[in-house]
């Protein structure tokens, strides 16, 4: 399956291995690792005409922020704000190298002073950027090294090679024209990838493909706070640092209801995961500390401390089933067949 953005949880987790090592602390400005983004320019107001005024920035992104989607850096999933249009005709997301998504990202100004908004955003592809400067590896040779061969994630990579080929899913996309389910031909304005092998650049934000079971594995592993199967991959307290909200709270309350995630006082985001921060004001099911994400094409996960539970299902259509939300039909099933949930 084509995992999409649940490729971004794994992106952290490599992150707070190289943590761990002293190599980078969460309040280091990132031009320390990326001198590049040193001039970058700060969106102050958007004109009627689409036309930008700019300043310079406050201060530069810090590695927290470019680990909780609070840099400032747009995407170019869609087009709702200039900058995203910028990404997209700028062709960060097809660069063909990790070096040239920064060349061109270093082009384009931040959406927002950092650390004062949220918005969904390139910054985990960045943080792969930042692996490789930091380990001298290319990005896939280092989450194969420290994540996927220890956890046995064995089908879990950026590309299937041609000897597994056959066994990745057709993606699928509603066409409104034909009133129809058809097989997908392109992925947010780019020609779909050819999986088959290695891609030009390796998306920390979601390029890799997995199994159920090998997502499982990597959940599991940070559900019991790092280890798996007598394998440590992380430190306890770097995990719960992981779970931990790091958004300011005014933050939380203007963002509600605003973006591709409705955050609020219950629910905010860590480090490359979003959080439950109280379980029963969110209106969730889930215990309190419960931390999750998606994918583009209708994958989902979560993992619940408080009730020992962790939950993998994947889909292959763009934007979900386009209907019932199967994720969140999934956590009220799963929730009802517990005997003794956490309060």
């Amino acid at each position: 399956f084509r995992i999409y953005s649940m490729t971004k949880p794994i992106t952290g987790v490599a992150m707070m291995i190289l943590f761990e090592q002293g190599k980078w602390r969460l309040d280091d400005p990132v031009t320390r690792y990326i001198p590049e983004f040193k001039n970058l320019r700060v969106v102050k107001t958007v004109n009627k005409d689409g036309s930008l005024e700019l300043e310079d920035m406050a201060r530069p992104p810090t590695m927290r922020e470019i680990m909780s989607h609070t840099a400032g850096f747009g995407y170019g999933l869609a087009e709702d704000h200039p900058v995203d249009k910028m990404f997209r005709e700028k062709g960060v997301l097809s660069a063909t190298s990790l070096k040239q998504m920064i060349d061109r990202t270093a082009e384009i100004p931040l959406m927002f002073q950092p650390g004062t908004n949220w918005s969904y955003s390139s910054s985990v592809d960045i943080q792969g950027y930042v692996v490789e400067k930091l380990t001298g590896q290319k990005f896939g040779d280092f989450m194969a090294a420290n994540i996927f061969k220890p956890l046995k994630m064995n089908d879990t990579a950026f590309y299937t090679g041609p000897e597994k080929a056959s066994r990745l899913s057709a993606v699928y996309v509603f066409d409104r024209a034909q009133n129809k389910i058809v097989e997908a031909k392109e992925l947010f304005g780019n020609p779909m990838p050819d999986y088959s092998k290695p891609p030009a650049m390796e998306s920390g934000g979601g390029g890799l493909v997995s199994t159920t079971m090998d997502y499982a594995r990597f959940s599991q592993m940070v559900l019991n706070g790092g280890e798996l199967d007598g394998v440590r991959i992380l430190s306890p307290a770097s995990v719960e640092l992981m779970g931990t909200n790091v958004i300011p709270k005014s933050v939380l309350v203007s963002n509600n209801g605003t973006s591709v995630a409705r955050f609020n006082e219950a629910v905010g985001f860590g480090l490359d995961f979003q959080v439950v921060n109280d379980a029963r004001a969110a209106g969730s099911l889930q215990g309190d500390g419960t931390i999750s994400w998606g994918g583009a094409a209708g994958t989902w996960f979560w993992i619940d401390p408080a009730n020992d539970v962790v939950a993998v299902g994947m889909i292959q259509r763009m934007g979900g089933t386009g209907g019932d939300d199967l994720g969140t039909m999934a956590r009220t099933l799963t929730y009802q067949a517990l005997t003794h949930p956490e309060k």
